[in-house]
């Protein structure tokens, strides 16, 4: 059975973006989020995608899926999908045993609202930032922890960063 896992890194007051961008560059998350999604299918929405710098999209060695409404989009070196479901039936149908939603708010809020999320992989940012775009309030109650490691941050890192990893129960 494959596992459905949204990863994201936000600030204390769950905050993910501002004006379609991150609001932080942290080297040390960029290595952690490459290494975990690294040879998987990864779902993210189109403003997700173009938010990407040109030069790292599509994201390498992943299989990147774009969801989209738009009927005619076409992304060279991606696929697109009308729905996170159809997103992650490409992923299960081409043997995929883990898939991962990286973003944005959108596809955050609706695969987290309709129940599709088994795993959750947050990096907690150590600072309050002004944003935009805000990761859903999750009730830990119905997720168990499964690994949890601190960093402090360093002069790559401006911000000590907490590593957690969530079962849901």
């Amino acid at each position: 059975m494959m596992v459905v896992s949204a990863i994201v890194a936000v600030g204390k007051n769950l905050e993910i973006g501002k004006d379609n961008q991150l609001l932080w560059h942290l080297p040390l998350d960029m290595k952690y989020f490459k290494e975990i999604t690294t040879g998987h299918h990864v779902i993210m929405g189109r403003k997700s995608y173009e938010s990407i710098p040109k030069k790292y999209r599509p994201l390498p060695n992943r299989v990147n899926v774009v969801v989209s409404r738009q009927k005619d989009l076409h992304i060279e070196g991606a696929l697109v999908a009308a729905s996170i479901n159809k997103a992650i039936e490409m992923a299960e149908a081409a043997g995929e045993n883990e898939v991962f939603i990286i973003g944005g708010g959108q596809i955050y809020n609706l695969a987290l609202k309709t129940d599709l999320v088994d795993r959750l992989y947050i990096t907690r940012v150590d600072a309050s930032f002004d944003a935009d775009i805000f990761f859903p309030t999750i009730d830990f109650n119905d997720w168990n922890e499964v690994s949890n490691r601190k960093t402090k941050m360093d002069e790559r890192n401006a911000h000590d960063l907490t590593f957690t990893i969530y079962d849901k129960n």
